[in-house]
């Protein structure tokens, strides 16, 4: 008896060899995608063996060797490009001592890219401040000035908690250096002790207050303990971070020449880095391996698109972008030449779509190049846009960017998580989003015309006022950069 993913298989195929009639490149690339490859082996070699990939360490450097044996071994032409990160950074022995009252063990870990403690730690007052608002630091007025600040997090269920998540954390830690406060503890929104990290660092900066991450059910005890009590919690912070100076970083690229126009480019890309305390396969290993399978799909099919195809998998998203912003500066001068990018970041839940970020101008041809993909039910696209991955500065530049829209699956709650690992990942649904994305992608590139043109800065500053994109930018710390005309099109 067939299981359900088998008789899924089974059926894609069947309707890939119906689209023969239609579109031959697109049942041959999904044909490709769909039968037996090594993905799977390279995504657990990545996670199992490699592990968890920060940015600037051993680890990332194993992860850029990995990938460019997965593209050669594929038949891909592929090469490595080099920019500088502004600093490397990996956790210390992280610890929270309660040093009078009820004392009991707190579970916490490192934010990503946050400032050390000094050598002896921070010896202050507990500070439960609610939720951090303006009217809670208002509430407790000169009580923060030199006090460990404790803030509330209710649990993520969906995207919306999840971006609510990072939308809050740049507007409180900003209240908290004004208010003078020495650190910073968030009550971990994941149950059940999960561990995660994040980062707020909005171009590879370091954090300007040691921030820690505590186990929910330990921040909920220690805010009860802290409201219960009539004089101040005393606790010592000590959070050894060790941080380095600037140091190198690689993107990896492979690449399928286009046959009449090899100087016009799509890119589909996907982060390779993670963070840490998993093995980093739902964010983004999973896609990682997507992309290198794409590669090999469409590589195996015998096929050569209209334009080049980019396969890129960048370094340094988690910590600001680093690895795509760098990609974009040092491939300006072909950017009026580029047809899309096209971003996978959420995890393996099924692609429903894509998010263009306001450019209704290539929802119609979009709309009808997919077509021929309906069996995948996979032709959402939606005008909302997020830039909250590789795509940001494509955007802000004029590319036509399309990020794939996801079910959320189980991304929620192993995102960055310790227990983002290789069993979580949906295999035979990796494989179908697979197929889908390498067809798409060589139909964007086959086509005679573009989707879109690339737009002018002032029709990119129209797109971010009209779906509230700038407001995005803003709560997150990108806005400054391109008021400055530092980030996005010049003109």
């Amino acid at each position: 008896m067939r299981t359900a993913p088998q008789l899924m298989f089974v059926s894609l195929i069947l309707s890939a060899t119906t689209a023969l009639a239609q579109d031959a490149n697109t049942a041959a690339i999904i044909g490709r995608s769909l039968t037996s490859t090594p993905m799977a082996e390279d995504l657990r070699r990545l996670t199992d063996e490699v592990g968890g990939r920060v940015s600037g360490t051993p680890a990332m450097a194993r992860a850029v060797d990995w990938a460019m044996n997965a593209f050669r071994q594929a038949g891909v032409a592929a090469h490595t490009e080099s920019y500088t990160m502004p600093l490397t950074w990996r956790e210390g022995a992280t610890r929270l001592e309660i040093l009078d009252g009820a004392q009991f063990p707190v579970t916490l870990v490192a934010e990503g890219w946050s400032a050390p403690t000094p050598a002896e730690g921070i010896t202050a007052d507990l500070l439960h401040i609610s939720n951090g608002t303006d009217a809670d630091f208002s509430r407790v007025g000169k009580q923060a000035r030199g006090a460990i600040l404790l803030i509330d997090s209710a649990v993520i269920q969906s995207w919306d908690d999840l971006e609510n998540e990072y939308d809050r954390a740049m507007p409180i830690k900003q209240r908290a250096v004004d208010a003078g406060a020495r650190a910073i503890l968030w009550t971990a929104a994941r149950e059940r002790r999960l561990l995660y990290r994040h980062t707020d660092t909005v171009d590879g900066e370091l954090s300007p207050l040691p921030m820690a991450t505590v186990a929910r059910e330990d921040a909920l005890r220690l805010a009860r303990v802290s409201d219960a009590r009539s004089a101040p919690l005393r606790v010592r912070l000590s959070m050894p971070n060790v941080v380095g100076g600037p140091a190198p970083e690689r993107n990896v690229i492979g690449e399928i020449r286009g046959r009449e126009h090899p100087e016009q480019v799509v890119v589909l890309g996907a982060h390779l880095d993670s963070w840490d305390l998993g093995t980093g396969a739902l964010d983004n290993g999973c896609n990682a391996a997507l992309v290198i399978a794409a590669a090999r799909a469409i590589q195996a099919s015998g096929l050569r698109p209209r334009s080049t195809i980019r396969f890129v998998l960048f370094s340094g998203e988690e910590v600001g972008f680093q690895g795509s912003r760098a990609y974009v500066t040092q491939h300006r001068a072909e950017l009026d030449q580029m047809r899309a990018m096209v971003v996978v970041d959420s995890g393996v839940g099924r692609i429903t779509g894509f998010s263009l970020s306001g450019r209704a101008d290539v929802r119609e041809p979009l709309a009808e190049l997919l077509k021929p993909l309906g069996a995948f039910d996979a032709g959402q696209l939606s005008l909302s846009g997020s830039l909250g991955t590789d795509n940001v500065d494509f955007f802000l530049e004029g590319v036509p960017t399309l990020s794939a829209d996801q079910e959320p699956a189980n991304y929620m709650q192993n995102y960055h998580a310790a227990s983002d690992t290789y069993d979580k990942v949906d295999l035979p649904l990796l494989a179908q989003n697979t197929a889908f994305i390498a067809a798409t992608v060589f139909e964007i590139a086959e086509r005679a015309e573009p989707l879109g043109p690339r737009q002018t800065r002032a029709e990119v500053a129209q797109l971010l006022e009209r779906t509230g994109l700038a407001n995005e930018m803003k709560v997150g710390g990108l806005w400054d950069a391109w008021a400055a005309g530092k980030r996005g099109r010049a003109r």
